[in-house]
């Protein structure tokens, strides 16, 4: 195949990946493309065979090495930091919540679940303290 096919078929490939949501797969086929193009445009004189073998070698190869850490700069941190931030901070239960038992609590304008590991009853309204986040659910005790 003639170089400046190679290129196009990268060009190609770049295009898709950018008109599709996805994780960044079409994107290496396409730099394997434009590579194995640029290599015949240089003079290296590859077979037919070897152009066809290159190209999905030199795309695995780059998958493998570019594709995580793209992800990794392009996607923004996973939101576990804010939630953790949430311990020592105040809730207030909608209902009373008796010692062990869950309710619902009031925290930075949202209602959550809430359980109350504390070994007094809370009362609606009154002042609590997160002492843990597990998944969507808070641990309260009273202050």
């Amino acid at each position: 195949m003639t170089w400046w096919l190679w290129v196009a078929l990268g060009l190609v490939l770049g295009a898709i990946e950018l008109a599709t949501p996805g994780g960044f797969f079409i994107l290496f086929f396409g730099v394997a493309a434009g590579a194995v193009g640029l290599a015949q445009l240089a003079g290296l004189g590859l077979p037919a065979w070897g152009q066809w073998l290159a190209f999905p070698v030199l795309a695995i190869i780059a998958l493998r090495l570019f594709r995580r850490p793209l992800l990794a700069r392009l996607q923004p941190a996973m939101g576990g930091a804010a939630v953790d931030s949430m311990v020592s901070e105040v809730a207030l239960p909608v209902a009373s919540i008796a010692p062990g038992q869950h309710g619902r609590a009031e925290l930075r304008g949202t209602v959550w679940s809430a359980r109350n590991v504390g070994t007094t009853v809370v009362a609606a309204g009154q002042r609590t303290r997160v002492v843990a986040v597990n998944g969507l659910q808070l641990d309260i005790v009273p202050e």
